[in-house]
């Protein structure tokens, strides 16, 4: 018969290992593990990468999905930022966050990885410093359904001056800026106009438009999509979005329209009242290491800020024209600037009015 001996070290090991599974086997229960919470978009994150990550910190990802960035914000609103550790948030709206002290200071020296992150992502919303780390970008454009329609989609105009084919059969992002920015953009004026008049004809634009749109809420991103069944023809989409449901239809095309769109950057940020800011921090470094930033981009097929990551990245990838606009069609587009409280309220009437 073969003998054991441990050292004093691996007894212990050894025990502590027997008591655990004699109490799983008791059904006698454990501590639990620590809960990361994350608000997010919906399907925008990698399950493989969440996984490893609960495996390596002994902890559960638990995600909160939101469809619309006024949805995240009336979550927020109402819980008042408790239960929550990391919020999605796109760069037009940090300033805001900051002001209402809903966000945590993030120490760069915590996560050494963000010297892989391209400045101009961070100096794009200045508002990101030392509180946000960029997570990915793209454009709000047009998706439209090729197959359904005589002529393809080009510029703005003819999603906010549909043809009688669209009638019922267009979706709008249920956001002010997007919906009122673009309509702005298919006028030939900024996304980021504060002129009365021309918010005057941006609403007689949209009140027009309005008995063509089947709905102001986000398509969903399954094979049950409205999308693929062909219920929606044409939708105000963001870029990486169109591809994956492109996956379930190939007659899906995303266009970024002639006069440019919106250049969006969303960011991973630390909810103040967050009772595990240090884990938070860990989750981040884990999806920004180059490796892991570079499968992410793959998932959610939108691009990454991270530049050691994008050198990961297959060529095929790379040269994708929906996740990587040439430098012509980005010069065209905007970022969303804060406007002044008046120039919101406007907005804000406007789109209430299509909500009706």
């Amino acid at each position: 018969m073969k003998i054991w001996h441990l050292t004093p070290l691996c007894f212990v090991i050894a025990l502590c290992a027997s008591l655990v599974a004699g109490a799983e086997e008791a059904g006698v229960p454990l501590t639990p593990k620590r809960e990361l919470v994350l608000l997010n978009w919906s399907e925008y994150m990698d399950p493989g990468l969440i996984r490893e990550f609960e495996a390596a910190f002994q902890v559960d990802v638990k995600e909160v999905y939101f469809e619309s960035d006024e949805m995240r914000d009336d979550i927020l609103v109402e819980t008042d930022t408790v239960g929550y550790d990391i919020v999605v948030v796109n760069g037009a709206t940090l300033r805001l966050y900051k002001l209402r002290g809903w966000l945590a200071p993030i120490d760069a020296a915590k996560i050494p990885s963000l010297r892989h992150i391209d400045q101009r992502w961070m100096k794009l919303f200045p508002e990101s410093e030392g509180y946000a780390v960029p997570f990915a970008w793209g454009t709000t454009g047009i998706a439209y359904r090729s197959d359904l329609l005589e002529e393809p989609i080009t510029r703005w105009r003819q999603l906010f001056e549909p043809a009688e084919e669209l009638r019922g059969k267009i979706t709008l992002i249920k956001y002010s800026r997007d919906v009122i920015g673009m309509a702005l953009k298919a006028l030939g004026y900024s996304v980021n106009s504060t002129d009365p008049a021309e918010l005057d004809e941006v609403e007689e634009l949209l009140l027009r438009q309005k008995p063509f749109v089947e709905s102001y809420f986000y398509p969903t991103l399954t094979k049950d999509s409205a999308m693929v069944s062909g219920v929606i023809s044409a939708a105000m989409m963001f870029s990486g979005d169109a591809l994956a449901l492109r996956e379930f239809n190939p007659h899906l095309t995303y266009v970024l329209p002639e006069e440019g769109g919106n250049i969006w950057v969303d960011y991973f940020t630390i909810v103040g009242k967050s009772a595990n800011k240090d884990l938070a921090v860990e989750f981040i470094e884990f999806l920004n290491q180059p490796a892991n930033a570079a499968r992410l981009a793959q998932q959610v097929y939108f691009a990454t800020p991270n530049r050691a990551a994008v050198a990961l990245l297959p060529e095929e990838f790379l040269q994708d024209p929906i996740i990587y606009p040439s430098q012509e069609a980005l010069a065209k587009s905007e970022i969303y600037t804060v406007l002044p409280p008046r120039a919101m309220k406007r907005r804000n009437l406007i789109f209430s009015k299509l909500l009706q």
